[in-house]
């Protein structure tokens, strides 16, 4: 094992897999620390927790188990994956996490890059861009968990950690991976801990993973992981990946549960082929027999439905206030036991929106680990996995893919049996 990973939600791993496997390393993501009775043969192995917005302590106690899992198999370098729109709070949890993983791997200034410029994501002079829009300016503001409303990255990672946080600015970047490798080791000697790394572009990406070719832990969206894979190619360490459409003929079903602009823009796109229920929020949040109701509905529809709570920010801030209760918890509640019922009535294919969501229903479905497989839309792999039975699983972040791509994943990731 070469490369390990900790990813801070679910659907981020599978984004980071993704990468990884198109980059050619074989690649395993894991659902939670592994027992160290799992025997895993790969290049480079994602552990999943689902840490974002957890209590920072309790993120820093999973992130710092995933490390020791990863170090007893040998890793050589580590990378903190995070969200692309730097999801987290003036608390956390990216700088606490980060900081517990700098000491243990000795210190030294670690590269911090969210960019993913195939899906808008870039960083210019510090700054989080979302497309053309900052990324207080994107809809990120609204976000209920993690409310995003200043985009200068050095200013929001410093407010989480104690340690000097600094730039390296397109200046740098723009020689290459040289001119980052010098200005990181220049940092370094002056005391900084962070350097936000600006990236407008994959060969920026790609001149970054170059200059961390010998760095112990970087931090970063799927995109710093572009040009890791080439280190190691170079040493001789790589096996191909396999990848292909799994040959699964069974029932699926779409779960959406995020609130963002481009899954609310799906779902649209979707309800112009039926088969969609807008779950009742009140339902969600008080009725336990619900669940039962949606799934028999599910199970009647001649084709793949979607069900689907994708609010506006607005509508889960009034529905908040109107039913007195954390509607959000109660709607990650809901798609797991609606995944299990699924599942118990012969549901194999799960394609599901949003990170919270995701992580949910892959709890409740009891997976360990996934074989990473050819990607939908960029940063979303199709999943396969053996255990407890044969599955297929596409893992979306709420921002991530195009309008159709709910109706592509299907596709993708096996055959309905009515087809």
């Amino acid at each position: 094992m070469q490369l390990g990973c900790i990813a801070d939600d679910f659907t981020g791993a599978s984004d980071l897999a993704n990468t990884l496997t198109r980059g050619g390393m074989r690649t395993v993501q894991t659902i939670g620390v592994p027992g160290d009775d799992l025997d895993i043969s790969a290049d480079a192995v994602v552990v999943a927790l689902k840490t974002r917005s957890i209590d920072a302590r309790a993120a820093v106690d999973q992130s710092l188990a995933a490390y020791r899992w990863l170090a007893r198999r040998g890793c050589t370098q580590y990378l903190f994956k995070i969200c692309s729109t730097f999801d987290s709070t003036p608390r956390g949890n990216i700088g606490p996490v980060a900081d517990a993983l700098r000491t243990a791997l000795g210190g030294g200034c670690v590269a911090v890059c969210p960019a993913f410029p195939a899906t808008g994501r870039t960083v210019y002079r510090g700054h989080l861009f979302v497309g053309d829009k900052l990324l207080n300016e994107s809809g990120m503001e609204k976000h209920p968990l993690t409310p995003m409303t200043d985009a200068n990255l050095v200013r929001v990672l410093q407010a989480q950690t104690a340690d000097r946080v600094a730039l390296i600015g397109q200046e740098q970047v723009r020689n290459g991976a040289a001119g980052i490798r010098a200005r990181r080791e220049a940092l370094a000697g002056e005391g900084a801990a962070y350097a936000i790394v600006d990236a407008v572009s994959d060969d920026d990406l790609l001149a970054l993973g170059t200059a961390l070719a010998d760095a112990r832990l970087a931090v970063g969206g799927s995109g710093i992981a572009l040009g890791l894979p080439e280190n190691f190619r170079r040493k001789g360490a790589l096996k191909a990946p396999v990848t292909g459409r799994p040959d699964i003929v069974a029932r699926a079903v779409v779960l959406a549960g995020s609130c963002s602009q481009a899954t609310r823009a799906q779902v649209a796109a979707f309800v112009r082929a039926g088969r969609v229920l807008h779950a009742e929020l009140s339902h969600v949040v008080h009725d336990e027999q619900y669940v039962e109701r949606v799934a028999d509905w599910c199970m009647a529809q001649p084709q793949a439905p979607l069900v689907a709570t994708s609010a506006t920010p607005d509508e889960v801030a009034a529905a908040t206030a109107t039913f007195g209760a954390p509607v959000a918890g109660a709607i990650e509640h809901f798609f797991g036991r609606l995944a299990a019922a699924l599942f118990a009535r012969g549901v194999r294919r799960f394609v599901v929106a949003g990170g919270e969501t995701s992580g949910a229903v892959v709890e409740a479905l009891g997976v360990q680990q996934f074989a990473v497989g050819a990607e939908i839309d960029p940063g979303v792999p199709v999943l396969t996995t053996e255990t407890p039975r044969p599955m297929a699983l596409a893992l979306k972040s709420g921002n991530f893919g195009a309008n159709d791509f709910f109706e592509r994943a299907l596709v993708a990731t096996g055959t309905d049996p009515a087809q």
